[in-house]
């Protein structure tokens, strides 16, 4: 409490008549051994109206006077001040507007209760005086409504039989938050149901009034619970318990990883990401099915001809195979088919990942950790002593990398890597834009594989659609074709979503043939490359998706959606 301050407040008690000099003093002693600022006392001992005290303490420290029946209730940030410190400092977060945090208190002269708010929060704090009586009865509201929330949770029918697995907990995980049984079983419901509906990606997002979980299925994000926004820190709490992440740390992005077993004999695994947003954290969660790489490759939706340019390639005893796409188009899936086909007892297989997503047996795998000196570089620096057959590089993103897996193909190893780009072209190009010598990736490249995925019609609604000949002619249907295949459309149903249900690859498989070779030599651009792609008879993105619809595998709006002419 701040001396002077109260001496100050308690004068103008006295001269406005509220209290006689030593019954002011003799509060003024009480409310300190009591720890309590004068206000509170004097309300809580009906010495005084709260009322006519806020407005003699806004008028003395010339602060706004607000009331807090005009305060929306929902936009109050619930996971910014513990508990205990608002109980403390009788202080309550109202709103928060960008950086700042506007807090509602009772006795201005309270200093204290805004530093350690500030302090707490890292935000620039600003008070708010208001009545004592009603502040009282908004904080125990405040907190009434989170338990609601929690009773609405229990309501909610949450029977789901998981087991998760967590590992290496920190000894300072204590508290509710990580013991609270209704976020438990509503947490594992929704990892649950992602693994039923075959999803790829969680999302827990938290928002100013709404908090939503939201899956991505078959490349799709869809909204599947809307929480009491509430429960926002309590759902983050659980999940980074659950991934070993430091639940006291929400400043700063964090990543980890769960490991949650569904039966006896399979576990699935969630790469886990925390990102501190404007009202909280988002937590995006990756799904990791090990069984994904053990599909085997007639399940990938690879054409005949280019299933066989890749399994002639992964025959080859050295060069490099490179699958190219956004984040999300399966490289991964693709990569990993590769490689479990390659597993067998007499080659040895090192993989350098950031991070690891899908964990196979026979498989020497290192996750890429830079702040510790393990780089792409150093990883393969270190591969290339530990006898290696078969290398894979999850990701070439610099000169550095690039040369060393260019010079691992070119002496007697199977290299396999990804990049990011849009083509099997500019692939190529991409490589010589990083500092590649043309000479290498001509003499070290062997296969090229561009992807995509796209949603597959379900099976049980999908039905015919007639689309006239100029527009077919226009979106790249062979002419000669025309007439002897149909066209699908998404319906919808229960087994489905939307008309769709599982995805399938869209492949531009391209050998380095000797022409393609020339080119790269004379450092031909990405048109150039193309150009004799398609005289070499291979398939691009939009050929391979047409392909597709004329199977009546997928819908015309989804050739569309994923690539383009």
């Amino acid at each position: 409490m701040n001396d002077i301050a109260l001496s100050g407040l308690a004068k103008q008690i006295v001269l406005i008549g509220l209290l006689d000099e030593k019954s002011a003093q003799q509060a003024n002693a009480q409310a300190q051994r009591n720890k309590l600022s004068l206000v509170t006392y004097l309300v809580q001992n009906k010495l005084a109206k709260s009322r006519a005290l806020a407005e003699l303490a806004a008028e003395q420290f010339g602060m706004p006077l607000v009331d807090l029946g005009s305060i929306d209730k929902e936009g109050q940030p619930r996971d910014l001040v513990s508990e205990k410190l608002i109980r403390q400092h009788r202080s309550l977060p109202l709103f928060r507007r960008g950086n700042k945090l506007y807090v509602a208190i009772s006795d201005p002269s309270n200093h204290q209760a805004i530093t350690d708010v500030q302090f707490s929060t890292g935000l620039s704090t600003e008070a708010i005086l208001v009545e004592d009586d009603k502040l009282g009865d908004a904080i125990e509201k405040f907190f009434d409504a989170a338990t609601s929330g929690m009773d609405d949770l229990n309501d909610v029918d949450l029977d789901v039989d998981i087991e998760a697995v967590e590992e290496d907990k920190k000894d300072s995980i204590t508290g509710n938050e990580a013991d609270d049984a209704p976020v438990v079983r509503f947490v594992n419901k929704m990892l649950l149901d992602a693994i039923k509906m075959g999803s790829s990606d969680l999302h827990f997002e938290p928002y100013e009034k709404a908090y939503r979980v939201r899956f991505r299925t078959d490349g799709i994000l869809q909204e599947i619970a809307k929480p009491p926004i509430q429960l926002a820190p309590r759902i983050s709490a659980r999940l980074k318990v659950m991934a070993s992440l430091d639940i006291s740390e929400r400043r700063k992005p964090q990543d980890g990883r769960i490991k949650m077993r569904i039966s006896k004999n399979k576990s699935i695994d969630f790469r886990v990401s925390t990102c501190p947003t404007l009202w909280g954290e988002k937590i995006v969660m990756r799904i990791l099915d090990p069984s994904s790489a053990q599909m085997g490759i007639d399940a990938l939706g690879y054409e005949p001809d280019q299933k066989e340019l890749y399994m002639t390639a992964l025959q080859q005893p050295q060069g490099m195979i490179l699958v190219t796409g956004p984040t999300g188009s399966g490289k991964t899936v693709s990569l990993y088919t590769g490689l479990n086909i390659l597993n067998t007892v007499d080659v040895n297989i090192s993989t350098a990942e950031d991070p690891v997503e899908i964990n196979l047996e026979g498989i020497n795998q290192v996750n890429v950790n830079p702040k510790q000196g393990m780089d792409f570089t150093a990883a393969l620096k270190a591969f290339l002593r530990q006898d290696p057959d078969i290398i894979m590089v999850g990701e070439i993103r610099d000169l550095d990398t690039a040369s060393i897996a260019v010079k691992a193909a070119q002496t007697g190893h199977m290299v396999m890597s990804t990049l990011h780009t849009n083509s099997a072209a500019e692939t190529l190009t991409r490589m010589r834009n990083m500092g590649v010598p043309s000479f290498n990736i001509a003499t070290s490249v062997n296969l090229i594989i561009a992807q995509r995925l796209a949603r597959k019609l379900c099976s049980h609604c999908k039905k015919p659609v007639e689309v006239p000949t100029p527009t077919l002619l226009e979106e790249g249907f062979p002419e000669e074709k025309i007439g002897s295949f149909q066209i699908y459309g998404a319906v919808g149903c229960e087994n489905c979503n939307n008309g769709y249900k599982g995805r399938v690859g869209i492949y531009e498989v391209v050998k380095n043939t000797p022409a393609l070779q020339r080119i790269i030599m004379e450092e031909g651009n990405s048109i150039d490359i193309s150009v004799q792609m398609r005289k070499d008879g291979f398939n691009d993105l939009r050929t391979s998706a047409l392909l597709k619809a004329m199977q009546g595998v997928t819908s015309l709006e989804e050739v569309n959606r994923v690539t383009k002419d």
